[in-house]
Formats: C-alpha cells, sequence, structure tokens
C-alpha cells in the first residue's frame, strides 16, 4: 500500500509554500508521496485571474522538482470538479493506495462550502496544515462543529492508517508566508513566462502519464539551408 498524501488546488501559481508543507507533511505523516491536484477549475474561485491549466501545471512541475511530489491534472482526465466526486474515482481506479486529504486551515475554514464535504470525510483521513493568519478561523469554523469529536493527536499522525474515519489531524509545521496572491501582483504576466517552456518540452503528467492535452509538439526551427 502507496501511503499518499493528496493536496488540491490551482496552483495559480504554484510556490514554495506549497512545496514547504508538502516537504513538511511528507515526514510528518510517514507519506510515500504526495500528488498535487492542480484543479482545471475551481468552484469556489473566480475565474478570472485564472492562469491556463497548462501554466499551472508547468509551474507545479518546477516547484515540485527533485521530491516526493507528482503535480497531476487527473481530475481533467476523471473529469470531476469536486473533490468528492474525485475521491470516489480514485478510491476505485488506486485500490493499492491509502489516500489522505491535505489541506492548509484556510481551506477548512471554508469546508463547509464544499459539496458533500461529510462525505470526503467519511473516505479519507484529513490533514491541516496550519497557515499563517487562518488557524483560529479554521478552529472555529462551521465544518469544525461536526469535525471536532473526530481530531486525532498530531502526535500520532504518522499512523493515519490504522484511524477509523472521519479522522482530523491538525498538524503545527513551521510557517511559510509564502502566497500566489502576492506572486500574482508582483507579476501579473506570470502564466506567459511560464509556459514558453511548456512547448519546448514533453511534458507529461505525474500520475498518469499522459502527454498534457492541448501541448504543441516541439518542432525545430529549420535552417535556411534546409
Amino acid at each position: 500500500m502507496m501511503r499518499t498524501g493528496l493536496l488540491g488546488g490551482s496552483f495559480n501559481p504554484a510556490h514554495r509554500g506549497h512545496r514547504h508543507i508538502s516537504l513538511r507533511a511528507l515526514d510528518a505523516l510517514d507519506l510515500d508521496e504526495i500528488w498535487w491536484l492542480v484543479s482545471p477549475g475551481n468552484p469556489l474561485k473566480p475565474a478570472k485571474g485564472m492562469a491556463p491549466l497548462a501554466a499551472r501545471f508547468a509551474s507545479a512541475r518546477r516547484a515540485a522538482r527533485r521530491a516526493r511530489i507528482r503535480p497531476t491534472i487527473i481530475e481533467a482526465d476523471l473529469g470531476t470538479r469536486f473533490t468528492a466526486d474525485t475521491l470516489r474515482k480514485l478510491l476505485r481506479r488506486y485500490p493499492r493506495r491509502r489516500f489522505l486529504w491535505l489541506m492548509g486551515a484556510d481551506n477548512l475554514a471554508q469546508f463547509h462550502r464544499w459539496r458533500d464535504w461529510r462525505a470526503i470525510a467519511r473516505m479519507v483521513p484529513i490533514a491541516v496544515v496550519g497557515r499563517p493568519g487562518y488557524y483560529e478561523a479554521a478552529l472555529t469554523a462551521p465544518a469544525m462543529g461536526w469535525l471536532r469529536r473526530y481530531v486525532r493527536p498530531a502526535a500520532e499522525a504518522r499512523h493515519w492508517t490504522s484511524w477509523s474515519l472521519p479522522s482530523l489531524v491538525l498538524l503545527r509545521l513551521p510557517p511559510d508566508h509564502s502566497s500566489a496572491t502576492a506572486l500574482r501582483a508582483a507579476d501579473p504576466q506570470w502564466h506567459e513566462t511560464a509556459i514558453k517552456p511548456f512547448y519546448l518540452m514533453a511534458l507529461r503528467d505525474g500520475v498518469t502519464r499522459k502527454p498534457l492535452p492541448g501541448r504543441r509538439p516541439f518542432a525545430p526551427q529549420r535552417t535556411r539551408s534546409e
């Protein structure tokens, strides 16, 4: 059984904060690897300002290099937009994996707005990583009124595969103040830079190994003598 963490998000763009919490979670939860689920479209985020999927995947691949992290657009392959639907299909497709959902405290604060959020908690354990400015809001979030009875001690986090469901663990990891919002403000055209190497490389999905849809094959420029 591969112990696999799932970190979903827009990755608009991916940054060192995503990498930081992933590397820490790999150790704290004794994971074999983490999949970054680069969302084709987050139902809770406006489409305006959202970079193309190809650019967001390219930024995730760059941020995940040389780590046990696999960026993937498998939700586009599965045809799902909502986390509950994605988990149902992943659990059927990969029966030899044990999945854990990894989220930031900012997501826990709005977890009650996710479709079938209780069903999500009944399918996989959830690990919540503290994020600067959101931890207190997460602890008083509407979803915690129901989830609080299922909270597990952080000292037992490495044993999550033996937990009954629902189960939730709150991880206090060293903070990283990186922000995709700040990165977009500093460089509104970041996706144009990210997408250029995407067309020059045979990028494949980190999980399915399929070529990314819409990628133009690289063709070397011909010289005049040709």
